[in-house]
């Protein structure tokens, strides 16, 4: 049996703001671009579905972009807390959590400096922030490498 992973799907409001956050701010490469309409209904269980979809990926990592043009979106799009079921976040190592920060908030995205935590653990300093994109979703920056001088 063979399993592998091809992508993670995120459900946008906006296909051009979301790219700006995930090319423009986080160094994602658009690499493929659907058109999506009723052939797939049954499979995404949305009656009358179309859909832009971008196809964005780093360091092996493939995300989905789709763009609900009929029906539309529905939810808040607002940051979910972390003990809610389901993905909580995606975590991307960084070498510089305020740089990266500071490219997200220019991107469209928030940073949650509430979260901001930093600690010392055996010489180690890690550090880390919370930051979302357009719609909500939580996208974790941490800082592994440092250390304590």
């Amino acid at each position: 049996m063979t399993v592998a992973v091809s992508h993670i799907g995120i459900c946008v409001s906006d296909l051009d703001a979301s790219l700006r956050f995930w090319c423009g701010g986080l160094g994602f490469d658009e690499v493929a671009a659907h058109e999506v309409g009723e052939e797939f209904a049954v499979l995404m269980e949305v009656p009358g579905v179309r859909l832009r979809s971008r196809m964005v990926r780093r360091d092996g990592v493939t995300l989905e972009l789709l763009a609900y043009d009929a029906p539309g979106t529905t939810g808040g799009g607002g940051r979910r807390p972390l003990n809610q079921l389901g993905l909580t976040h995606v975590s991307l190592r960084v070498d510089d959590v305020d740089a990266v920060a500071a490219a997200v908030e220019a991107a469209g995205g928030t940073v949650v400096r509430t979260t901001r935590t930093t600690f010392d653990l055996g010489g180690a300093l890690l550090d880390f922030v919370y930051c979302t994109d357009p719609d909500g979703v939580r996208v974790e920056l941490m800082d592994l490498g440092g250390t304590a001088g």
